[in-house]
């Protein structure tokens, strides 16, 4: 019997590159198809079907307090009726900076944009313009957004010039950027001896959510730091997913490190389309109009996105809430390697904060994108659809991170773990 999810789905397909708006919707590395939602509360999904999720992707981070949470959607709604977008300033847009500033003690001045990929990529306009020099480094298996200069991999050798990873990306885009292994500061230490002179920038997720969730070795956050320092590059933490969710001021605060820039987004919007990034007033005082590093939005800082990241980040300036999300996230985290365990399924968890991922492997530790790619990638797509038969919501991939929000209750909690339990006698 045909669904309506597959329905709408062959329908979008006829006016939809691949019947979805972004691909990682479309169910491609997971197989199958793409359950369309209806309508989501708490900590809930519901689909066109009826049927209901106990969603962990929370619309890839943002939705930290749950889906349509009553303070956030009255923000919302207050905002609309006075106008949707007015390409002009509006007093939130000060208070908001006001907030982000007072978190994040790298930030002096920060400039609202309208997502994640368009703060990186400004965040590097900025660093080459600040260090007269063109050159940046990024790493394998981060995502900092579709622009062409991020848009690579990894080339033959350890170091190397990163290679176009999408059509009408061209050769001279990605030239620019060098990709390094995640977590290697043997490798970045030996480019550096060679063309630390030509690097404006080195760009990095914190805490690494588009590989599943990795986290820093012990002194690669701080090593980072000090070579940067070493050959005068600007460090930009990108906390588009960590900011805010990992801690109040990001994994910069969590772990002790100021970054040149940083660059916001998911929170921030409390579920509508928002960015940011900021850094010293010496930095930001190059943007125009107070500099000539130009960069404009019409809708940068829309009322609507401003109002619901504020509601969103008062909510947690609630005594507990990030100790209570850590908590649940190390609860569910601890109960699915304990089922698996039982099972006899080999793998591996990791989890900061509010996010977490999974690892189908025998390693002790994941580490990078390589040891992510060496998992058992079959096992997580059977280990996904498993999971989505007994109603619990997934990223559907296995180089996506998950989250906790605050609408996860201890009972959700314990209900995901007897799913998981359900599902790993499958595997």
């Amino acid at each position: 019997m045909t669904t309506r999810s597959e329905e709408m789905f062959r329908d979008a397909c006829e006016v939809i590159p691949g019947g979805v708006n972004s691909p990682v919707r479309a169910f491609k590395s997971v197989g199958g198809t793409p359950p369309f939602i209806q309508e989501g509360r708490g900590a809930w999904l519901t689909d066109v079907d009826g049927k209901r999720y106990v969603d962990y992707v929370g619309s890839w981070g943002p939705l930290i307090v749950g889906h349509a949470h009553p303070v956030v959607v009255e923000a919302i709604g207050k905002a609309a009726e006075k106008g949707c977008s007015f390409g002009a300033p509006t007093p939130g847009e000060t208070v908001l900076a006001r907030k982000i500033i007072a978190r994040f003690p790298s930030i002096e001045m920060v400039r609202l944009v309208n997502s994640g990929t368009e703060a990186v990529m400004s965040a590097i306009r900025l660093a080459r313009a600040a260090t007269g020099r063109d050159v940046i480094i990024k790493f394998e298996g981060c995502y900092h957004g579709h622009a062409d200069g991020l848009l690579v991999s990894a080339g033959s050798g350890a170091a190397t010039f990163g290679v176009p990873t999408s059509p009408g990306t061209t050769r001279a885009a990605a030239r620019d950027t060098l990709v390094l292994p995640y977590n290697d500061l043997t490798a970045l230490d030996g480019l550096l001896a060679q063309r630390g002179n030509e690097i404006a920038a080195v760009v990095v997720e914190p805490v690494a959510g588009n590989m599943g969730c990795v986290l820093p070795k012990s002194g690669y956050l701080e090593g980072l730091r000090q070579a940067c320092d070493r050959v005068g590059a600007l460090l930009i933490f990108d906390e588009v997913m960590t900011g805010f969710r990992v801690d109040r001021g990001g994994a910069q605060t969590l772990y002790g490190i100021r970054p040149d820039l940083t660059t916001l987004g998911k929170i921030i919007g409390g579920g509508l389309p928002v960015g940011a990034y900021g850094g010293s007033r010496e930095l930001m005082g190059r943007i125009a109009p107070a500099g000539p590093v130009y960069q404009a939005g019409t809708l940068s800082g829309n009322p609507l996105a401003v109002a619901a990241g504020m509601a969103t980040l008062e909510l947690l300036e609630e005594a507990g809430v990030y100790e209570t999300l850590a908590a649940r996230s190390e609860k569910l985290m601890d109960g699915v390697a304990e089922v698996m365990r039982s099972a006899g399924i080999p793998c591996l968890v990791n989890h900061v904060g509010s996010m977490f991922g999974l690892f189908f492997t025998e390693a002790k530790v994941v580490e990078n994108f390589s040891d992510v790619s060496a998992c058992d990638i079959g096992r997580f797509n059977r280990w996904f659809h498993g999971m989505l038969q007994e109603g619990i919501y997934l990223a559907p991939s296995a180089f996506e991170a998950g989250f906790v929000s605050l609408a996860h209750d201890e009972a959700l909690i314990e209900q995901t773990i007897a799913a998981a339990a359900r599902v790993a006698r499958l595997l």
